[in-house]
């Protein structure tokens, strides 16, 4: 069992390899994204705080994510967690540090998937083309000057948890332009160390 943070911009993988860990390694994905539209329709108490902070346009906080976790963690994993999207900040870094601890687990590393900007741009640029090609809604974010307003963001926001987790000694940064397969192979190696 092991409990990874995937870190890396928009377009870095984390999604493709999050899917192949659950997939392959009984894993479970916590992405905050998919957590809070799924409290926000089950009626929960933690559902209905969510449900009215999104009704009502503002950000939910970071306790309501601390708790949609903690709630998440208290139903176990098999192969461990992969927490996605989440930590964004120094403040949600520790707080998700005292809420494993508080539950008798660790984070056996934050993986980051190492990019190049100007290829992720191109990379970006070609999943929409395919998704046109193909018929398929493209992602109103999947335009370069848009993408781009969304790296600047994620480098803004992620620059000092990858110093956190470094200082830590937790950091493991990989190549996130190899191939998928070589992506996987490297976070596999990761994982059995833990």
């Amino acid at each position: 069992m092991a409990n990874i943070i995937l870190l890396g911009p928009p377009g870095a993988g984390k999604g493709t390899q999050a899917k192949r860990l659950v997939d392959e390694r009984a894993m479970v994905q916590l992405s905050t994204g998919d957590m809070l539209r799924e409290a926000k329709t089950s009626g929960t108490e933690m559902g209905k705080r969510v449900a009215e902070v999104m009704a009502r346009g503002d950000l939910v906080t970071d306790e309501i994510v601390i708790g949609l976790i903690a709630e998440k963690l208290t139903q176990g994993a098999a192969g461990g967690f992969i927490f996605d999207g989440f930590p964004r900040t120094l403040k949600q870094a520790d707080a998700l540090a005292g809420l494993l601890t508080s539950k008798g687990l660790t984070m056996d590393a934050a993986i980051e998937l190492v990019v190049d900007d100007a290829a992720l741009v191109g990379r970006i640029v070609k999943r929409a083309e395919d998704a046109k090609a193909a018929g398929q809604d493209v992602r109103h974010d999947d335009t370069p000057a848009v993408f781009e307003v969304r790296l600047r963001a994620y480098y803004k926001q992620t620059a000092p948890l990858i110093g956190y987790y470094w200082a830590k000694q937790s950091l493991v940064q990989i190549d996130g332009m190899a191939d998928k397969d070589a992506v996987a192979a490297a976070i596999f190696k990761v994982i059995g160390k833990s």
